[in-house]
């Protein structure tokens, strides 16, 4: 487990799938990630292919609990996603982050992802890594500049356009 000074990070568990299905749900949300609410079938399956990260790598996307409540407010973390965007970002780790509604604009994906990002680089070494984010996630980009990365270009992704970004130690 991870601590933040108001978050903790930890693998996934079973009891972590129905706040994130929630999440998923949240229009605030999907509107960056899907064209819709996640149907409770994608999520189970985008929750196990979190999971599964952790056996097959070693790492993978944490839970993020508010350490004050214990609530489940999201994920973050480094994986493979498998994208088909081709070789400046396919075999890189790829940093990703996610947020409920409600845990939006407190800094907390800053403080999480920085966490996870510094846990993953301690781990396997600094390395580059990759992320795609729609551009019209002013949020997700901040956090992106803050964590380092830097756009490389722009591209579509399921018919949307996403920024990628790198970031090389």
């Amino acid at each position: 487990m991870i601590e933040t000074d108001r978050l903790t990070l930890s693998i996934p568990t079973i009891d972590d799938f129905e706040p994130f299905h929630a999440i998923l749900s949240q229009p605030e949300v999907y509107r960056f990630i899907g064209a819709g609410p996640s149907p409770r079938p994608e999520s189970w399956v985008r929750f196990l292919r979190s999971v599964g990260h952790w056996s097959l790598y070693g790492y993978g996307l944490f839970a993020i609990r508010n350490k004050a409540t214990g609530e489940y407010v999201g994920e973050t973390g480094t994986a493979h996603f498998e994208r088909d965007l081709g070789t400046d970002f396919d075999p890189y780790p790829e940093s990703a982050w996610l947020l409920g509604a409600n845990s939006h604009g407190k800094g907390y994906a800053t403080e999480a992802a920085e966490a996870a990002l510094g846990w993953f680089l301690r781990l396997k070494g600094q390395q580059r890594t990759v992320c795609i984010i729609d551009p019209l996630n002013i949020g997700s980009l901040r956090v992106a500049e803050k964590l380092g990365y830097r756009p490389i270009n722009e591209r579509d992704y399921r018919e949307k356009p996403v920024i990628a970004f790198e970031r090389v130690p």
